[in-house]
């Protein structure tokens, strides 16, 4: 069996228990009244997954400044920000070389949580925008690398994460991710996945771990619409594009159309 097969199998199997393990979504919503469903919340949820060193950090500042000129009022969600989970988590990190995958994925839920509670649950019910840098699918993908079963991490994000109303994912090929995190900072232990020992050497450690990150972004940006954009196009490129999906569904929930420097109609 290659290796291509081989990762294709490990997907089919994951893809089924997924399945065979997803709450319905009726489900969800019976057990859960504080997450409005994406019919009734007053706010938008809007979320970026993206393929680390692509730069949608830019993406999000110009969708911030023209949804802000519209008059919309805007939280910008900044993944792993929590003040106090951060510093717990840098600490970790550095008393343990090889943390367990399950403590990570605590660590992630724990940020989100938090982050929810105190930034997002209250502006979404006032009506605002929600700007989400990365969301569980990054925790799930990560997971996913660290050696972790989606059929037992999902029914949890499933059951916690609100539904994001829109969802993008830019992505970009593993080469071009080692390219730019290499150029941008020396790589980091977790970073490169030495932790899960996916090689001796950082690089190639980095390349091995996100490949298998990206391969459960793909899977998950198709199971959950999301969409995907080229993240190794320049910005004046995938910006018209971010923007006019984001501009459409203003136009339907709210029937307002958005006009700025970035975007008019």
């Amino acid at each position: 069996m290659t290796a291509k097969s081989k990762v294709q199998n490990e997907q089919k199997s994951e893809k089924a228990e997924v399945q065979n393990h997803t709450p319905t979504t009726s489900k969800i919503e019976k057990k859960e009244p504080p997450f409005f469903s994406t019919d009734v919340r007053p706010g938008t949820l809007i979320i970026v997954e993206w393929s680390d060193g692509s730069g949608k950090s830019t993406q999000l500042l110009i969708a911030k400044n023209l949804l802000e000129s519209n008059g919309f009022f805007c939280v910008h969600s900044i993944w792993n920000s929590s003040m106090k989970i951060h510093e717990m988590q840098k600490n970790m990190k550095k008393s343990d070389l090889h943390m367990p995958a399950a403590v990570f994925d605590t660590i992630y839920a724990s940020d989100f949580i938090e982050r929810y509670i105190l930034e997002m649950r209250g502006a979404l019910k006032a009506g605002m925008v929600v700007l989400c840098d990365r969301y569980m699918y990054t925790a799930m993908a990560r997971g996913y690398a660290r050696g972790l079963k989606m059929k037992d991490m999902k029914p949890f994000y499933d059951l916690y994460f609100p539904v994001p109303d829109l969802a993008f994912y830019f992505r970009i090929p593993v080469e071009i991710a080692a390219q730019r995190a290499i150029g941008r900072n020396p790589l980091k232990h977790y970073e490169a996945g030495l932790d899960v020992r996916y090689s001796e050497n950082i690089i190639e450690s980095f390349k091995a771990f996100q490949t298998k990150v990206i391969e459960w972004y793909d899977i998950l940006s198709e199971e959950n619409g999301m969409y995907i954009i080229d993240g190794t196009a320049p910005v004046y490129k995938t910006t018209p594009l971010f923007i006019e999906k984001i501009a459409d569904y203003f136009e339907r929930k709210y029937e307002v159309r958005l006009m700025g420097p970035h975007y008019s109609r």
